[in-house]
């Protein structure tokens, strides 16, 4: 994709001040606001939110101005936007940003349905402009050290676990959506591959959407993989783990911890070694990778296609109807799940 309106010269591009504004002022979108007011070359334009208490609340943490409608954030000028709206927003708000040829960073998932995510693609690309899907978890220093540690191994199985209590928040959305989407990704991303295959099997346990889900799948390099996720555990875990034909890796996400398994021996001794962790912020990796790419014009992190294709598999997981946790007949204190 092309960036227009930086002209030819690469190295201008490079230095140019963008005009950024954030469309969303909940938690995920006070963070943006946040992060781009601390980066240097960015002017934070401003913060679009209809609800008083999220635009006090963003001002306060950013320092930045708030608007109560989009059309008075654009009327301000901005060179790109970060969109972390309701996702059912995500398709009418990108649409009006990119007929205006506003660069976008569009928060997972890329839209509710796979044919708004594709419209937006397209859009996108008729435009000119940059496109990204925030994908943050791509950013965390750990999952890059197994990314890094994984390269040019054969790769055999992943397994993934993302799990915590419901979230306070409400949400119109169930764990496949909200946090499955993130290892779908990861799973794509890890592999280079598609994923071909998928076996879902979904519950209802205490909300109105699925809250439990284990989820397999085969990717078209013939890797096997599983997520299990839910919101019945009272804890936060996030952790993955790659075997490969040379070594097995272990990966902490919230701590940030890798270990690395090799050198296996027919006596089933092996060595072991933790692998070096980055520091730094996902999301503040991430919001640098966009508008590096809205700079330089070159193809972001976290493609649209790509977006694309992992909702396209979440969706698919969801095609299975989701059943009750237990009969409802049992009584007693909820089971956790973790």
């Amino acid at each position: 994709m092309s960036s227009k309106g930086f002209g030819s010269d690469a190295k201008s591009g490079a230095t140019r001040e963008l005009r950024v504004g954030v469309i969303g002022a909940g938690v995920m979108g006070s963070n943006h606001a946040r992060v781009l007011a601390g980066l240097p070359g960015i002017t934070l334009v401003g913060i679009v939110d209809p609800l008083p208490e999220h635009r006090a609340r963003a001002t306060e943490l950013a320092g930045c101005r708030a608007f109560e409608a989009l059309e008075e954030l654009l009327a301000e000028g901005v060179d790109a936007v970060t969109i972390a709206a309701p996702t059912h927003l995500h398709h009418e708000v990108a649409l009006a940003c990119i007929a205006r040829k506003i660069h976008i960073l569009v928060e997972k998932p890329i839209a509710p349905t796979v044919q708004e995510g594709r419209d937006i693609v397209d859009a996108a690309q008729r435009a000119g402009v940059t496109l990204m899907v925030g994908h943050v978890e791509r950013f965390n220093p750990a999952v890059a050290a197994i990314k890094q540690a994984i390269s040019g191994e054969d790769i055999l199985s992943i397994g993934i676990t993302r799990v915590g209590p419901f979230p306070p928040r409400m949400s119109n959305v169930g764990v496949v959506i909200d946090l499955a989407v993130h290892d779908i990704d990861l799973i794509r991303w890890f592999t280079e591959s598609d994923i071909v295959e998928v076996q879902p099997q979904l519950s209802s346990a205490v909300a109105e959407r699925e809250d439990i889900a284990l989820l397999q799948f085969r990717t078209a390099s013939g890797v096997l993989a599983h997520i299990n996720t839910n919101w019945l555990t009272p804890f936060k875990a996030r952790n993955v783990t790659v075997a490969t034909r040379g070594k097995y890796v272990m990966g902490d996400l919230l701590t940030r911890q890798v270990t690395e398994c090799f050198g296996f021996k027919p006596d089933g001794s092996y060595s072991m070694r933790h692998l070096p962790v980055g520091h730094d912020e996902p999301l503040r990796a991430e919001l640098i990778a966009f508008l590096d790419a809205v700079r330089s014009g070159n193809v972001p992190a976290v493609t649209g296609d790509e977006g694309v294709a992992s909702l396209e598999i979440a969706i698919r997981c969801l095609e299975a109807p989701a059943r009750p946790a237990a009969s409802s007949a049992r009584k007693g204190p909820r089971r956790v799940v973790g």
